[in-house]
């Protein structure tokens, strides 16, 4: 049995940071007038995540070694960004740790919201063990360290495939598609592909990982849309998506389903036979659990199909920060670098003792670790994901997530949401999506 646990720790919903009257109202439940204090010991810092808190004896274990207490509130993820956004906005207070998604990092770094890592942390020497340190480092600065190694993978129902006659995975997209229709075909599955075209994140992610299989990148690495032309990745991957809804390989149902419930209500209960672009550790925390999954033993990852080159997996991952507002930021930054270390994240993970496992941690952010788990075959697939993890995983972004990002993100999934439900093009969506890119890089 893998211990390994849940990946959807966080899941994103729609967030709209423009909430200019909401901010005030967030803000004044946050007051504090306590200095900002250099102390180490003897104090008790407050962490607020989108996630439950880690196990009590591992949060033990770290007082014990440093003095230090820790206050954990768990808040939905989209209002936690609220939150972030309303204390730095009023400059007041209500955390000392808090959730530095890679999207936000752009954001985060030029408006100064949150310490830089490197004058607490000798990052230098966390670089080669932490492949997506690069996401939470924006104009010199790291916001962040990664408290996970979310990226993105394609699962297959090997046993889908299998009765309908595929028995070679696909390497390339074109015979992806066509495993998928001869899964329909055969009748093993009304419509063999998961894709979430909810009018939310996910559905922004899902193009992501398409346009890198396509062999290329949404923006270049000057914030201009790189997906214009018929010619491009982002283009084609628009294209094939809303192709795969008028093939039926897609449900129409699935225009109102989000990721986790792709996931959850269609992969793991066999409804569908592949998603292109799912979350690390969904094998052995989720489709292959008895309690949330029909089809155990059945998924499994393979190297995401590509229109020719490297497979390309790209990074999702969650991170830790310290707000410029904190009391504690040096006690604050003792905890990060705990939490995120290769030894507490094993342990988190399932190589400890049953009191030290964290039951809603995703993959650790540390290869070393990811290694170590496979290694001792707490990991499901666990080869296949190291090696995923260490030569094909690589930032959404060239240059950093753009400060407008969430404006971005919300053009990609209000308009591919439209393309599949008829009301746009695909080519009408692109163009839609390529002018609000526009005006954003432009500030106009």
């Amino acid at each position: 049995m893998k211990l390994f646990a849940t990946a959807a720790r966080r899941r994103r919903g729609v967030l709209a940071l423009g909430l200019a009257a909401g901010l005030v109202a967030v803000a004044s439940g946050c007051s504090n007038s306590a200095a900002v204090s250099d102390k180490t010991s003897g104090v008790t810092i407050n962490v607020v995540e989108s996630a439950e808190a880690p196990p009590k004896a591992m949060l033990d274990q770290f007082t014990k070694q440093t003095g230090i207490t820790v206050k954990w509130t768990n808040v939905d993820w989209d209002s936690l960004q609220t939150k972030i956004t309303a204390a730095a906005t009023a400059k007041t207070y209500f955390a000392d740790v808090t959730d530095v998604d890679w999207s936000r990092v752009g954001q985060f770094a030029k408006l100064g919201w949150f310490y830089d890592m490197s004058d607490y942390v000798d990052v230098d020497k966390l670089k080669a063990d932490l492949p997506q340190l690069n996401s939470f480092t924006a104009d010199g600065k790291v916001v962040g360290l990664p408290g996970d190694a979310m990226f993105m993978v394609t699962t297959v129902n090997t046993k889908m495939f299998a009765e309908a006659g595929i028995t070679k995975m696909p390497t390339t997209i074109d015979e992806y598609t066509q495993d998928l229709k001869t899964v329909k075909a055969k009748g093993v599955v009304q419509y063999p592909l998961n894709i979430p075209f909810a009018a939310a994140e996910g559905l922004s992610t899902y193009w992501y990982e398409t346009t890198g299989a396509f062999g290329g990148s949404v923006l270049t690495d000057k914030d201009e849309p790189a997906f214009t032309s018929p010619d491009s990745a982002g283009y084609k991957a628009a294209e094939w998506m809303i192709q795969a809804v008028k093939d039926g390989l897609v449900s129409p149902g699935e225009i109102n389903t989000t990721d986790s419930q792709g996931q959850q209500n269609l992969m793991a209960t066999g409804k569908v036979a592949s998603t292109f672009s799912d979350y690390a550790g969904n094998v052995g925390t989720l489709y292959n659990v008895k309690d949330t999954s029909t089809v155990t033993g059945q998924v499994k990852y393979i190297p995401t199909p590509t229109s020719g080159g490297e497979p390309k997996n790209l990074d999702n991952p969650d991170g830790m920060g310290i707000p410029v507002t904190a009391k504690y930021p040096k006690a604050a930054a003792k905890f990060i670098e705990w939490y995120t270390s290769a030894a507490v994240q094993e342990k988190f993970a399932g190589l400890g003792s049953a009191d030290q496992l964290y039951s809603t941690f995703s993959l650790p952010a540390h290869l070393t670790a990811v290694e170590a788990l496979a290694n001792g075959d707490k990991l499901d697939q666990g080869a296949t994901l190291k090696q995923m993890f260490q030569n094909s995983t690589a930032p959404i972004f060239p240059g950093g997530a753009p400060t407008w990002y969430s404006s971005l993100s919300k053009a990609v999934y209000t308009n591919l949401h439209a393309a599949a439900a008829g009301s746009e093009t695909a080519d009408q969506a692109i163009k839609k999506i390529a002018s609000t890119a526009k005006q954003l890089a432009s500030g106009s």
